[in-house]
């Protein structure tokens, strides 16, 4: 995993390596207030199986958007199984069950975003946003 934000916490190092990427973060502004979740690219070997696990808070909504995507590696959740296409985003809960495989032989690379889950109010949003902010001041 390379990280942009993990959390609230934004790693510099990759607006140095990955500014085209940077640029196109600081211009969707609205994506960085989930305060709760992650930008980061994910790449996946081949060989890779990723069990069963659930993300950390529904609050949240995963995106994928597929950037080199060879045949073989898949996501299954809420059983749906979901495979790759370079340029296009998919969207799940990671707050359910989920799990990745990688059994075709080139890397798999994605580009993860986690949003806002869209049913929750802007108040509530501000709720989540300082509670996380004020547990990240006290760690």
């Amino acid at each position: 995993m390379y990280w942009f934000y993990m959390g609230a916490k934004r790693n510099d190092a990759m607006w140095e390596l990955c500014p085209v990427t940077a640029a196109l973060l600081d211009s969707v502004t609205e994506l960085m207030h989930c305060k709760l979740g992650d930008v980061k690219f994910s790449l996946l070997q081949p060989g890779t199986h990723i069990r069963f696990h659930t993300g950390t808070s529904n609050a949240r909504i995963r995106l994928h958007l597929g950037l080199v995507t060879p045949p073989g590696a898949a996501l299954t959740a809420d059983d749906e199984t979901h495979g790759w296409h370079e340029g296009e985003f998919f969207a799940f809960d990671d707050s359910f069950e989920h799990e990745v495989w990688h059994n075709g032989t080139q890397q798999r690379l994605v580009f993860i975003i986690d949003v806002w889950h869209p049913d929750l109010s802007q108040e509530k949003r501000e709720e989540l946003r300082q509670t996380h902010l004020h547990q990240l001041v006290d760690e």
